[in-house]
């Protein structure tokens, strides 16, 4: 079974998975990172593919990603750092990027090179569901790869049950319209969503991302999902303290405050 659907046909609540740029704040640090987080009971870890013009994430996102392709991160040396995690990490590894860079890699390529890593599934925010269904879906399930499509307050109700028809694994839950970055709290807007989708009884778990920061922001995230995805905040600490362990103790931290 794929990992990610393993994760969640274990039914948890509370779920916390964590983004971090490969390659920020150092070349070299992308496995120690990984390693440090499932040791501190993270259940999933997103990979960011850094690229040049990134169209959802905000400035702390987009600083780690220039940060990272001036140390030389690339798909290749991703891969390369990545071919021997499954030897010291169990937990689902997703890669989070933008359709050019794996364009120019080749599709298929990066779908065999994710499958030789153990890398379990894919997010990719430029890539159009009709895209998905008609040209990659096909390639990525013949990798055992979980294509994982976004959903926002915008999406209508029919959009939502084709994206949960024809998906598998979890369906990405931004929290609002805007670019990834640390909120303090979510309005009842933003809740009213969360329970909007919970109400539709899709089949896919979800987990809520884009503005998880501290323990108002996740609780409220995990009130109507699986659980919650924290970004920039990590990214933030990651760049502060230049140590994974101490980054990743910092936000645990903050989740008990």
């Amino acid at each position: 079974m794929n990992r990610i659907n393993h994760l969640f046909s274990n039914k948890e609540k509370d779920l916390l998975s964590i983004y971090f740029c490969a390659g920020h704040p150092t070349l070299e640090g992308t496995a120690e990172v990984i390693k440090t987080l499932e040791d501190n009971g993270v259940k999933m870890v997103e990979i960011g593919i850094p690229f040049s013009d990134p169209m959802a994430d905000g400035v702390v996102i987009q600083n780690a990603a220039t940060q990272a392709l001036r140390n030389g991160m690339s798909l290749k040396v991703l891969f390369e750092q990545l071919k021997d995690i499954r030897k010291t990490v169990t937990i689902p590894l997703v890669l989070m990027g933008y359709l050019n860079p794996i364009m120019q890699f080749g599709f298929e390529h990066f779908c065999k090179q994710c499958t030789e890593c153990g890398v379990d599934g894919m997010i990719i925010p430029d890539l159009p569901f009709k895209d998905y269904q008609e040209h990659y879906r096909i390639i990525a399930e013949r990798y055992n790869l979980r294509i994982i499509m976004l959903i926002t307050p915008e999406t209508s109700e029919e959009r939502v049950r084709e994206i949960d028809e024809h998906t598998d694994g979890f369906i990405y839950m931004v929290s609002s319209a805007s670019t990834t970055g640390a909120q303090q709290d979510f309005d009842s807007q933003k809740r009213n969503y969360f329970k909007r989708i919970e109400e539709m009884k899709l089949r896919n778990p979800r987990m809520v991302g884009f503005g998880i920061s501290n323990k108002a922001t996740f609780k409220a995230a995990c009130e109507h999902a699986s659980g919650a995805i924290i970004g920039s905040r990590f990214v933030t600490l990651l760049e502060e303290e230049k140590d994974p362990q101490q980054a990743i103790t910092s936000l645990l931290n903050g989740l008990k405050e």
